[in-house]
């Protein structure tokens, strides 16, 4: 009777087991309507020549996405950088504020090696000496750093790697933010900051 009694307890187990088991496998993820709206990010192309580095494409938000069917002609990672900001002092002043736009200063690196970004804002391959300018078409918040920007390329010199670039993004911003608080006129605050660039050759 004992050994009857020890057996309807293990099939019970089994069963309340099983049931437990079905109901978790109808657990499924519920992604959020950001990564379900999101796209993947095209693959840049690759890293071509000795000071050349491999460099992944992040996730760009649709405000900023280039034209549609635009191709990367490539990605450079911010290895060294400020945005450089002076002090704005109105008129009958003594002390002001850093509310003025920023000016870069930085040295990328990335698919067709070493590229220095500076005003304009303008971009120069250190290696062939191609140099881009460009302007801003749109930008996105992202918290505690500067904007994530499209910038549509004005003007072109030179040959080389910037040849077909028609858009720049700017992606995965972090720090360059002014300075709070206020500045004496002349002061100029030099704030890192790290980035993706991105080159388009628009159809």
């Amino acid at each position: 009777m004992l050994s009857t009694t020890h057996a309807r307890v293990r099939a019970l187990a089994v069963t309340g087991m099983a049931a437990v088991a079905a109901a978790v496998g109808t657990v499924t993820y519920q992604a959020s309507a950001a990564e379900v709206a999101a796209p993947a990010a095209p693959a840049a192309p690759a890293a071509v020549g000795p000071d050349a580095r491999a460099v992944a494409i992040p996730v760009i938000p649709e405000a900023i996405r280039p034209p549609a069917n635009s191709r990367p002609i490539g990605a450079y990672l911010v290895t060294a950088g400020t945005q450089n900001y002076t002090c704005v002092v109105a008129t009958g002043e003594t002390t002001g504020a850093y509310t003025g736009s920023s000016t870069p200063e930085a040295q990328l690196v990335g698919t067709g090696g070493r590229v220095h970004h500076f005003a304009g804002p303008s971009w120069q391959s250190v290696r062939d000496g191609s140099l881009v300018t460009a302007t801003r078409v749109n930008g996105v918040d992202r918290a505690g750093t500067i904007q994530e920007l499209l910038l549509k390329v004005a003007t072109h010199a030179g040959s080389g790697i910037m040849d077909k670039a028609d858009f720049i993004n700017r992606l995965h911003t972090s720090g360059g933010v002014a300075p709070a608080g206020t500045c004496t006129k002349g002061a100029v605050a030099k704030v890192p900051y790290k980035a993706v660039y991105v080159f388009w050759d628009a159809p």
